[in-house]
């Protein structure tokens, strides 16, 4: 499978394709019918076109579109539910389905028309990766190309469709996958809809050996639960139990302050979440800051840091544990527009804290000043794909190189900015080694800046009762282990 996403070219329509009425009575002499305007499927259409020429993120994209439409009317909870089925899963399956259509199309999807590839792709999940009947998957895609392409177009969609619908997923699997035997990752590539760049990282990632790299690309392309936290002090996880109902929502698998919402439902109708008692919060980010706030600790505990604090959730939990123990946290953020999120995210806290718009690896705080630091540093957020599945297509490898002095610089000035004997938390979401272990391992031995003094903590001991945490003292979740994001942690404490 190649690498390049279909970055599809944003040209005009070629002449003769432009969209247009061709008449009453057509060139068939059938009376011509109005296309049929689908409210679900065209909001679905908006929202991957936004992702495709605006380079948005669905999930920032698509809340507002929906928002709209349950306003005017348009929609209730079940359009709702299948617009976000058809916008996550097309773009999750992404990669399979260029494959597929390719296969079906006598030109290099790059001659496609942007708009067209996103209504063969709409189409190509519906009769490959719904339950929607073949006839009704069709047509519905066939009216949306009327609609937002025009009757010359749609005929060209509805021919594409007709070859997709002669297989199932499986059958063409089969027949556009490489064989894994001559080629594992291009086979795992096309079949799970990743870059082949990224199936050897998160193969290499997980050690080698075929044991769990399926089961991590199938977890990828699973939608994950909505998960809560209850702040501690604040609110607690037996009252959004009660809130949300416990046929809808069930306790978290390792923090004690996660509620999953196991049948979806919106956060914001939650009275806990609207006075920010409450967050959503993936359980993998609660066990991270709930790990640096656990950590041992001699002398003092009174000066927290969250060096990379936007957009605000690890903030807001360790600012209420934080209160607990009467410390105080700081939370900077080097964008001002995500420090404004943090202050919201943090307002109401009971315990002291501030928040500042602030460089981490250009600190305005004296070195030595914090008991405890947590930075979670930028990186290519290869550990969150099944939330945003779009970053997949985005990434290159050549990213890996360009996070790479940011994310030593910020351990750096962590390491600086704790006391000695205070402990720092490095943690990010993203499973690839050159952005987890070899990071924290080139800041101590000094390559690339002074040697830092400090010694590894084993994190495991305080993430009690999560199984499969490796050999240590890092820890790496995994969404097909422990159902979070793949969030990395390393603890180090400074010694001088």
């Amino acid at each position: 499978m190649n690498d390049q996403p279909r970055r599809r070219p944003r040209r005009t329509p070629a002449a003769g394709s432009a969209p247009g009425n061709p008449g009453r009575g057509g060139t068939s002499g059938r009376p011509y019918r109005r296309p049929q305007k689908d409210p679900v499927r065209v909001l679905a259409f908006e929202a991957l076109r936004a992702v495709d020429e605006r380079d948005a993120y669905a999930n920032l994209v698509l809340p507002p579109l929906l928002r709209k439409a349950r306003e005017d009317g348009e929609f209730d909870a079940r359009d709702a539910a299948l617009t976000t089925e058809l916008v996550y899963g097309t773009l999750r399956r992404q990669g399979t389905y260029d494959a597929i259509i390719a296969a079906c199309v006598d030109r290099p999807l790059r001659e496609v028309d942007p708009p067209v590839l996103d209504v063969l792709s709409l189409g190509a999940h519906q009769l490959l990766g719904t339950r929607i009947p073949t006839h009704a998957a069709v047509s519905a895609s066939v009216e949306l190309a009327r609609v937002v392409l025009g009757d010359g177009r749609a005929k060209f969609v509805n021919a594409v469709l007709r070859r997709i619908a002669s297989d199932d997923l499986d059958g063409w699997l089969e027949r556009v996958a490489p064989p894994y035997d001559k080629d594992p990752e291009a086979h795992l590539a096309v079949v799970h809809s990743h870059p082949r760049w990224i199936v050897s990282a998160l193969w290499d990632a997980l050690g080698g050996g075929s044991a769990g790299i399926e089961d991590l690309l199938a977890a990828d392309n699973e939608r994950p639960e909505v998960t809560l936290v209850a702040r501690p002090g604040r609110a607690t996880p037996d009252e959004l139990l009660a809130a949300v109902g416990d046929e809808a929502a069930a306790p978290g698998r390792w923090s004690p302050y996660a509620v999953r919402l196991t049948e979806g439902g919106e956060p914001a109708a939650l009275e806990a979440v609207r006075e920010g008692r409450a967050g959503v919060q993936d359980e993998g980010s609660q066990l991270v800051a709930l790990a640096l706030a656990n950590a041992p600790l001699e002398g003092e505990d009174r000066r927290w840091l969250d060096g990379c604090a936007g957009p605000g959730g690890k903030a807001a939990l360790l600012a209420a544990l934080a209160a607990r123990r009467d410390a105080a946290l700081l939370a900077a953020e080097k964008q001002p527009h995500r420090a404004r999120l943090v202050g919201r995210a943090l307002a109401g806290n009971p315990g002291p804290y501030q928040v500042i718009a602030a460089d981490g690896t250009r600190p305005p705080w004296r070195p030595g000043t914090f008991d405890r630091v947590l930075v979670d540093v930028p990186c290519t957020g290869l550990g969150a794909l099944r939330r945003r599945p779009e970053a997949r297509w985005r990434r290159r490898p050549e990213d890996l190189a360009g996070f790479a002095p940011l994310q030593r610089g910020l351990l750096r000035e962590a390491l600086a900015a704790v006391r000695i004997g205070g402990v720092v938390g490095y943690a990010t979401c993203s499973p690839h080694p050159a952005e987890t272990r070899a990071v924290v391992e080139d800041v101590l031995k000094g390559r690339g800046g002074p040697a830092a003094e400090a010694e590894w903590i084993d994190a495991r001991p305080l993430l009690p009762g999560v199984p499969a945490l490796g050999e240590g003292p890092d820890i790496q979740l995994w969404p097909h282990l422990h159902g979070t994001d793949a969030m990395y942690l390393a603890l180090l404490r400074r010694t001088g």
